[in-house]
């Protein structure tokens, strides 16, 4: 872990002891920022843009920014959330890990009185709805940021050539439509779809999948990777098996860890979600709730934010 990432982790911690008690009137909010795995480089500069503004911001609200040590940890998850209900913050803007596992606790969060806002990873609507619960979700339109990167590689394709898809976790709502985007756009352009597997948003899984379909599929053109992560670990692959350049690779997230490999075609293109922006958004929607006092169930339930094609600069 970085050095300053783990600076930001001290700092949350001794935010978290002197938090608890209830809030005098005059109080700053305190507003828990809890993201996915800080081991992802999208979620490390989501915790840090959320930091930063802060930092700039220091008269306006504290924060408590925290994550998991890993994608799949959702008990940790659930657990950090639990422990900014006992410290009695006055909003939650939460990344989820998985779209179903983390609801009871948030319901449990929002039967506190806390604020709940949801961003990056939309919580199923379904599950939500069965529950009585109104949340409010601000992020990017997934489908349509992955139908944007899933067009642009199309076109650099001939109809019928055959793609693979490397999803991120299938319970996360937003791997499901990044998934969904990538279809929509090799089913536009008649491409064929040969295999479809999780690479859990992480990089040696996702290698693991790319060297074993570059193996099964000797003329496969391109693989399409839900995150970054997953297409650094695809585009290894490539060049280990000598097909850079014949096998196309995508990915989402613009990682500053992408750049180099853009810029020299070995990722073909990415997706710009404004991953330093994306808390603050959720921040912001919070703060704007809470000093107008409107209730959970009033504010609105999308708040879209932008996403942009990344390509070579």
């Amino acid at each position: 872990m970085k050095a300053a990432l783990r600076l930001i982790l001290a700092a949350a911690a001794v935010a978290l002891i002197g938090v608890g008690g209830a809030q005098a009137a005059d109080a700053k909010p305190k507003i828990a920022l809890v993201t996915k795995s800080l081991a992802n480089e999208f979620h490390q500069t989501l915790l840090n843009g959320a930091v930063a503004d802060q930092k700039a911001r220091s008269g306006e609200y504290d924060l408590i920014a925290n994550g998991i040590k890993n994608e799949g940890d959702t008990a940790g998850q659930i657990q950090l959330v639990e422990q900014m209900i006992v410290n009695k913050v006055d909003a939650l803007v939460l990344a989820p890990a998985d779209s179903k596992a983390l609801i009871p606790v948030v319901k449990k969060a929002i039967d506190a009185g806390i604020l709940v806002i949801n961003i990056d990873n939309s919580l199923d609507a379904d599950t939500l709805k069965s529950k009585g619960i109104h949340l409010p979700f601000v992020g990017p339109d997934n489908r349509k940021g992955a139908r944007l990167v899933g067009d642009y590689l199309a076109g650099k394709l001939t109809k019928g050539d055959k793609v693979a898809i490397i999803e991120g976790i299938p319970t996360a709502f937003n791997a499901q439509q990044r998934t969904q985007g990538f279809k929509d756009a090799m089913a536009a352009a008649g491409m064929t779809i040969v295999s479809l597997q999780s690479g859990q948003w992480e990089i040696d899984k996702a290698n693991t999948i790319a060297s074993s379909l570059l193996t099964e599929y000797p003329d496969l053109k391109a693989i399409l990777c839900g995150n970054d992560s997953m297409a650094i670990g695809a585009v290894a692959a490539v060049k280990s098996a000598g097909r850079t350049g014949q096998v196309l690779v995508v990915g989402f997230d613009n990682l500053a860890a992408v750049q180099p490999m853009l810029n020299d075609g070995r990722l073909l293109a990415s997706v710009e979600q404004h991953g330093s922006k994306l808390g603050v958004f959720g921040i912001d929607v919070a703060l704007k709730a809470l000093k107008d006092k409107v209730p959970q169930n009033k504010i609105d339930a999308l708040i879209e934010t932008p996403v942009d094609l990344a390509l070579k600069k």
